[in-house]
């Protein structure tokens, strides 16, 4: 199971969302054919903050970033922690 905390930084988007990405992005950050962790995201996000995600089987930790507009990311995958280190 994978927990996600939303901690909200106060503030309202700034700037213009990037077109390319009506529809959100999904953030990958793992390497074929690496075992990895995944979990979509609530989007769109409130507004600027970080969803800090926690993988409750392999204990990985990491924070998204977000700007509470169309182009945030809706989704993460990741490293798993049970893979071992990586070369």
């Amino acid at each position: 199971m994978i927990a996600i905390e939303w901690v909200d930084s106060g503030r309202e988007p700034q700037c213009a969302p990037d077109p390319a990405y009506p529809k959100g992005i999904d953030i990958v950050l793992a390497r074929a054919p690496e075992k990895t962790c995944f979990t979509e995201l609530p989007y769109p996000a409130k507004r600027c903050g970080r969803y800090v995600v926690t993988c409750g089987e392999c204990g990985h930790r990491l924070a998204v970033t977000t700007a509470g507009r169309p182009d945030d990311p809706r989704s993460v995958r990741f490293p798993c922690g049970k893979e071992g280190p990586r070369s």
